[in-house]
């Protein structure tokens, strides 16, 4: 007689209680497991394939530790936290099953918990408060309340993506028609993704703002899209043998409009600093997310940054004097003071068009930004 599967909803390890199904965080990272909280105070992370153990138990822990990955790499297992896991899970039914298997498939889905001790945990607390209250004193007064999409209508006939009809919408900045086909249709952030590739500089540049504000209205309703579109853009940009054509200054589009989300990937930016194509865009991008969250980029190490103001071409030195106005970089003043005489022209995109300025003019708004109560547009 074949044995009955016995199957039980999941539970948390530390103090018995059944804990809901793991779900993605809001704010979104590059390592995106589902994650969760026990009424106990212990976090846990679900790793639906049981083989990224190290991976899963890193981003539970920071998550534990309100997303402080420097107080995170601080602690020491037991001293500071006690962990445990769950194994045997199946994420779709939300199920332990004692034989690993469930209807014919594998539940080799496991779950892992931390919960920290309570010192630990009153110290997470209390940091979290002090960076909200920094936060909602600085950078906060610069975010304006986030609409949400009207959901759209179960009954309409859905559309199918193509590329002539979202070229067609792109190029008449019908962005409201590129929203509504993201909702019908997924691919559309694709065939959007596909018009970077475009020798046409000015094409790109207003193609990675378009983006930028289709992802910010799509987010507020199915973020994962706009998360997946972050994760294959961070891939192009990794990959030296495919072109990044576009694909940084989309980037710090999409995370300038949402940095509430999306602001997480901020510091990844910074593995493209170094080279000379993407320079540019890198730090056009950081100046764009510093417009609503200056403190994301001052949780950058900014001050390798200032070299820049010495660069070669006046591209450079007038983006990093828009970004360290933005961010009030007062340890930068002197610096940017020795630009004054710099009447260098560089073109810079705002708003999906370009105007003409130049690296004095830029330093003397970063100047009075930085000195003065007004904000550097």
């Amino acid at each position: 007689m074949r044995k009955k599967i016995i199957k039980k909803p999941p539970w948390c390890p530390f103090c018995g209680h059944k804990v809901g199904k793991a779900s993605d965080a809001v704010q979104r990272k590059m390592n995106e497991f589902p994650v969760g909280r026990c009424e106990c105070g212990a976090v846990y992370c679900c790793d639906v394939t049981g083989h990224n153990v190290g991976a899963a138990l890193v981003e539970a822990l920071v998550y534990a530790c309100g997303d402080n990955s420097d107080l995170a790499w601080e602690l020491l297992p037991e001293d500071d936290y006690l962990t445990g896991r769950v194994e045997n899970y199946d994420e779709i039914t939300h199920q332990v099953v004692d034989k690993g298997n469930i209807d014919g498939r594998p539940a080799r889905g496991v779950l892992y918990f931390i919960r920290l001790h309570t010192e630990m945990s009153e110290l997470v607390e209390r940091l979290s408060s002090k960076k909200q209250a920094a936060f909602a004193g600085t950078a906060g007064a610069a975010i304006e309340k986030v609409a949400i999409e009207p959901a759209p209508d179960p009954k309409r006939k859905r559309e199918k993506a193509n590329k002539k009809r979202v070229n067609e919408l792109a190029e008449n900045n019908d962005i409201d028609g590129l929203v509504a086909l993201c909702f019908d249709d997924k691919k559309t952030l694709r065939l959007l993704q596909r018009r970077l590739y475009d020798p046409a500089e000015e094409s790109r540049w207003h193609t990675a703002w378009l983006i930028g504000q289709v992802s910010a209205r799509l987010s507020t309703r199915e973020p994962g899209q706009v998360s997946e579109l972050l994760h294959r853009l961070f891939e192009a940009c990794s990959d030296s043998a495919a072109t990044n054509w576009g694909m940084v200054e989309t980037l710090g589009s999409v995370i300038a409009e949402r940095p509430d989300i999306f602001g997480a990937f901020t510091k990844h930016l910074l593995n493209y600093l170094g080279d000379d194509s993407t320079q540019v865009q890198v730090i056009w991008s950081l100046a764009e997310i510093a417009k609503k969250r200056p403190d994301l980029i001052r949780d950058t190490p900014f001050f390798n940054l200032f070299h820049f103001l010495n660069h070669p071409r006046a591209e450079v030195r007038g983006q990093i004097a828009r970004l360290l106005g933005r961010i009030k970089a007062t340890e930068a003043s002197i610096q940017l003071m020795g630009l004054s005489d710099d009447n260098a022209p560089l073109t810079i995109w705002e708003d999906g068009k370009c105007f003409d300025t130049d690296v004095a003019r830029e330093a003397a708004k970063a100047i009075k930004a930085i000195h003065g109560d007004t904000v550097n547009e």
